[in-house]
């Protein structure tokens, strides 16, 4: 199970990677296999704000479909739409390629709250 440290992960299985004030997001590799092979993904607009564990999407796999959680507030200033095209990128790379959404983070303490590495991976063993 590849579970990048450099990462902080929400109880819902997204993953968010901070650079100054903005967060990228996309669902771990946990969550993809969970799923199965991905078929559809729905994103929000630019512009849209989120609070802290809204849905900001949804994602279809051929075993399941599923809400997406934002684990942050902020405001989408920018959507990855290939993946929109090519959704299977999502099991492919779920780290970088397959990143969903880009956030103007509102609360940094926010981001600092979500589960480090080896929290997400006591999580998802239990």
């Amino acid at each position: 199970m590849n579970i990048p440290e450099d990462l902080r992960y929400s109880k819902e299985h997204e993953w968010a990677r901070q650079e100054g004030e903005f967060v990228w997001v996309g669902i771990s590799d946990y969550a993809q296999s969970e799923l199965g092979d991905v078929v559809y993904i729905d994103l929000p607009a630019v512009g849209d704000h989120f609070k802290q564990n809204d849905i900001f999407g949804s994602i279809e796999a051929v075993k399941a479909a599923s809400d997406l959680y934002c684990p942050v507030a902020g405001e989408i200033v920018e959507v990855n739409n290939d993946i929109t095209d090519s959704p299977e990128t999502i099991n492919k790379d779920p780290y970088n390629d397959g990143w969903m959404i880009k956030l103007k983070i509102d609360d940094l303490e926010e981001f600092n709250n979500l589960m480090d590495a080896s929290e997400y991976l006591a999580h998802i063993s239990d």
